[in-house]
């Protein structure tokens, strides 16, 4: 029996030998691996982190090329459809006629007696001539839906059907064979009245403005 074994055991107890077996700790490799990966994990995202705020605070080149454009292309431009020249709106707004240059024949396709004279009363106050005053002609006569129809020459469509379309809205618009100037207010099953005096004249004004430059951001 070796020298080691202790008193008393023996068998599959005994130690052989002369030495003390020799006890090592087992080696950390996986440990340090993994602490050496994640310290280059570390150092990146802190690295990545600095480039971001250098970039937020600092502002790259890039970022001021793109507000620059940005800025650049906010400047109104002007629409295609106006001219260069600075006469251009003056001479569109001179085009429409004024209300006084209207003759308006009033006409009533209801079965509501005397709305065509409470009606031409009013756009005479509002500064149109009066024409003609009464029912409608038979092919017209109960048969119009709506608040009414704007009917006259074809030449009425580039400026007296806008002027007096001002008035009232939602009045459809029709071209007959006439050659007079004239232009027909036939009304309609839901007329009521004309659009408010305020509410027509602030729309009669807008017709002589230009449309404001479109502006592209």
């Amino acid at each position: 029996m070796s020298m080691l074994t202790p008193p008393g055991m023996g068998g599959k107890y005994r130690i052989t030998g002369d030495k003390y077996p020799r006890m090592r700790r087992p080696r950390r490799r996986g440990r340090l691996l993994l602490a050496a990966v994640a310290a280059v994990v570390v150092l990146g995202l802190i690295g990545w982190g600095t480039v971001q705020l250098i970039d937020v605070f600092g502002g790259s080149d890039g970022a001021k090329k793109k507000t620059a454009g940005a800025k650049h292309d906010c400047t109104p431009r002007p629409s295609p459809s106006s001219s260069s020249s600075p006469s251009a709106a003056p001479a569109a707004a001179a085009a429409l006629p004024k209300p006084a240059q209207i003759t308006v024949n009033v006409y009533n396709a209801t079965p509501r007696g005397g709305l065509a004279k409470d009606t031409a009363d009013e756009l005479k106050k509002r500064g149109f001539a009066i024409g003609k005053v009464g029912n409608a002609p038979a092919e017209y006569d109960k048969k119009v839906t709506g608040n009414g129809i704007l009917l006259g020459a074809p030449g009425a469509t580039r400026g007296a059907f806008s002027v007096l379309g001002t008035q009232l809205k939602g009045a459809a618009q029709k071209t007959d064979a006439r050659t007079t100037p004239d232009v027909d207010l036939i009304l309609g099953s839901t007329f009521q009245a004309l659009d408010p005096a305020q509410q027509a004249a602030t729309a009669l004004s807008a017709l002589g403005k230009p449309l404001p430059a479109p502006t592209t951001c």
